[in-house]
């Protein structure tokens, strides 16, 4: 049924005008204003994009909503650390970083997370 469908993601954030400017700023994303500007849509590779909502009862995403494939993990972050971005520590259960932020897990790729102004959980992984 939905084999052909252009399906497209989609999350909340509480301040749409903060998540303009993180993910178009500071991220370095193409952004673009829909309805009137009461929503967003990040445009990603491929011609797809991704729809950002303002919700005023926002929740952040307790898990990864968006993954950002890089070359050379380091090097990203230190990019985004000059940009302002903070990386999340964790050492709680299997959920281990060290103290740059990149998890300790051998069971995939190196990968390290990060959250936007609204407190969803974003990450930038080597790999494909």
């Amino acid at each position: 049924m939905f084999k052909d469908s252009k399906a497209f993601s989609s999350f909340s954030v509480d301040d749409i005008q903060k998540a303009k400017k993180f993910y178009g700023q500071t991220l370095g994303l193409e952004v673009s204003e829909s309805y009137g500007g009461r929503l967003l849509e990040i445009h990603i590779a491929g011609g797809r994009y991704i729809l950002i909502y303002p919700k005023a009862n926002h929740t952040p995403a307790t898990f990864t909503i968006l993954n950002f494939p890089v070359d050379n993990l380091e090097h990203a972050m230190d990019d985004l650390t000059k940009l302002g971005v903070r990386f999340e520590i964790y050492n709680e259960g299997d959920l281990k970083t060290d103290e740059k932020g990149i998890s300790l897990s051998g069971d995939g790729p190196k990968v390290a997370w990060f959250k936007d102004p609204a407190g969803n959980v974003l990450s930038v992984l080597e790999g494909e």
